[in-house]
């Protein structure tokens, strides 16, 4: 399982500016992948912006979103062309995880049917796809071509379509970020649209885990979860906050159960936007038994006793 860091534009009062260093610093540092959440009504720097300025600060470091949401998207054909635009400036290191999206006050404001998600989410992802074989031009030609196959698509959801829409328009699929029961049957799910739309290859599964270093880590923590998903008494709060990895034990605990369950990426979202967890995540992850081969990756069979 390899293992990447999420750019921290989805913390309140983060630096913007920092955007910049903070993806330097992860490349440096071993991260296999840097990674961005997505949400309209939300102090969230745009995720298309900051891929755009990582994309142009990096060199090797690839780029994950999960999830970019398409629903309240309204036009797939500037979607197409900006995916491709990042995907071009870094050298072809963009996999876009994309999904519906679940805020209805980001629906709402973007005018957004209320209803037919899933049939608006395949007529975008088979007009996104025209756009990157050049199939719509203009009179001066089409928009800028990533190149063949590029860039690689991964399709979130949590029922059949879902794992069908995967299997027909991507290359793998995109787990939530909590829940391991949730994580282990869109697996088996995922594998078995493969079986039966005929793949050659396997699906990349990715999901993501909320952390945070240092003595202030469970505060911390606590607070920005409740934050994000508007308090503790949010129904997602219990199961996110469970999952969210605020010591070794329970980053070792997660690690051992995700790559158990099949995940080939994990992105690690901070739930602090302080430079200094970004090396506090890397020496957290070489105690815990990750290696940087030269990325940081972890197996289950390698990991400490105790």
């Amino acid at each position: 399982m390899k293992i990447g860091i999420g750019l921290p534009n989805a913390i309140p009062g983060r630096p913007p500016r920092e955007i910049k260093r903070w993806a330097e610093e992860s490349e440096q540092v071993g991260f296999h992948s840097l990674g961005s959440i997505d949400r309209l009504l939300y102090d969230v720097l745009d995720p298309l912006v900051c891929l755009g300025v990582a994309a142009a600060a990096t060199e090797r470091v690839q780029l994950l979103t999960s999830v970019l949401n398409v629903g309240w998207r309204n036009n797939p054909i500037l979607f197409a062309k900006q995916l491709a635009s990042i995907d071009l400036i870094s050298g072809g290191r963009l996999t876009a995880g994309l999904g519906i999206g679940g805020w209805p006050d980001d629906f709402a404001i973007s005018n957004a049917p209320a209803n037919g998600h899933g049939r608006l989410f395949d007529d975008a992802l088979q007009e996104m796809r025209r756009v990157w074989e050049g199939e719509i031009t203009g009179l001066s030609g089409p928009t800028p071509l990533p190149g063949k196959g590029r860039p690689r698509l991964l399709i979130g959801g949590l029922i059949q379509a879902g794992y069908d829409r995967a299997a027909r328009f991507g290359d793998g699929w995109v787990a939530p970020t909590f829940n391991a029961d949730l994580l282990r049957s869109g697996v088996q799910g995922v594998n078995e649209a493969w079986a039966r739309a005929d793949r050659a290859d396997r699906p990349q599964v990715i999901t993501g885990r909320y952390f945070c270093c240092g003595p202030e880590a469970v505060e911390l923590t606590d607070d920005y979860v409740a934050h994000y998903y508007g308090s503790k008494e949010s129904p997602y709060y219990p199961g996110v906050r469970g999952d969210s990895l605020d010591s070794d034990e329970r980053l070792l605990r997660e690690l051992v159960t995700l790559s158990e369950a099949g995940v080939d990426d994990l992105i690690l979202y901070p739930a602090n936007s302080s430079l200094d967890q970004v090396h506090l995540l890397a020496e957290t992850l070489e105690r815990v038994g990750a290696r940087r081969t030269p990325t940081f990756e972890f197996t289950a069979a390698g990991a400490p006793s105790n």
